[in-house]
């Protein structure tokens, strides 16, 4: 991006059909593939997330998550202003959120607003269109039942994937499909649910008055353990976060024993993106089955 102002101010056009001055501009975030950035402008301040990835569809997708659950849940989520690509920059314009202290109700909030989005549920489990979770495409060919989602929608692509770029040997890809044959009757049956998808503590932030915000989603029709299972991967949820929500959608027992298996996903995730440091998470699950 030669010179930044142009650049912002031809994506502000693109989205609203009319020239914006910025005023100024200041980065957020900086990861591996996304930059985030705050616009002040002329009509106020709009958050604006791009990057240079070939799959020109990713803030497409991204902006089609945060409007579905934006429909399903009375938790805070964005509006989603623009999406599309400007010389070569994908790019995401949405409201611009500005932070304040944790209200004390927050993980009660929070909580509540996830059980309603999990209530929303559809025949299949699924979605109707692939989508991405951070820069990987997200498979979701609809299943009539969790389990063979979760292994052909979830496990496999991945594992194939982390194979295919030498992150993993076969004997470790065939080592994994060996414990398929456990997975069957191991999660409680439940309806789909509309899941946020990738439920950590750095996809929450809160409004000016302290309640929680969903940004970042990679949204289907899954189980709805999935979303809990990765809220424990890396912390930041209080246990009055759990609390509240088996008030409200009470759980199945043991799902502190199934948690570690709906994480295998997330951990390919990760192992994918970023390297074998977190074969060792996925390779102690797979013995623990085995």
């Amino acid at each position: 991006m030669e010179n930044p102002n142009d650049s912002f101010e031809a994506i502000l056009f693109k989205v609203f059909g009319q020239d914006i001055s910025l005023k100024k501009y200041a980065l957020i975030a900086a990861g591996n593939a996304n930059q985030a950035v705050l616009l002040r402008t002329s009509w106020g301040a709009f958050f604006l997330k791009f990057n240079y990835e070939a799959n020109g569809d990713i803030f497409r997708e991204e902006a089609h998550g945060l409007e579905l659950m934006a429909r399903h849940t009375s938790l805070f989520v964005p509006v989603v202003y623009g999406f599309g690509q400007v010389e070569g920059t994908n790019y995401l314009v949405t409201e611009w959120v500005r932070q304040g202290p944790q209200s004390t109700d927050y993980w009660r909030t929070l909580a509540e607003g996830l059980a309603e989005l999990h209530m929303a549920t559809q025949a299949g489990f699924g979605l109707d269109h692939p989508n991405y979770i951070a820069i990987l495409p997200q498979r979701n060919e609809s299943h009539p039942d969790w389990t063979s989602f979760f292994i052909d929608e979830r496990l496999e692509p991945l594992l194939q994937r982390a194979h295919d770029h030498q992150l993993i040997s076969l004997e470790i890809v065939q080592k994994v499909q060996a414990i398929y044959p456990a997975l069957w009757g191991f999660f409680p049956s439940e309806k789909p649910a509309l899941l946020h998808g990738d439920l950590w503590s750095g996809n929450i932030m809160r409004t000016t008055k302290g309640n929680p915000v969903l940004i970042d989603p990679a949204v289907y029709y899954g189980h709805r353990e999935m979303d809990i299972a990765f809220s424990r991967l890396f912390g930041g949820f209080s246990e009055e976060f759990y609390e509240a929500y088996n008030d409200f959608f009470p759980m199945e027992p043991g799902f502190e024993e199934r948690k570690d298996v709906y994480n295998l996903y997330p951990l390919l995730v990760h192992l994918n993106l970023f390297g074998t440091g977190y074969l060792p998470g996925i390779l102690r699950v797979v013995e623990r089955l085995s």
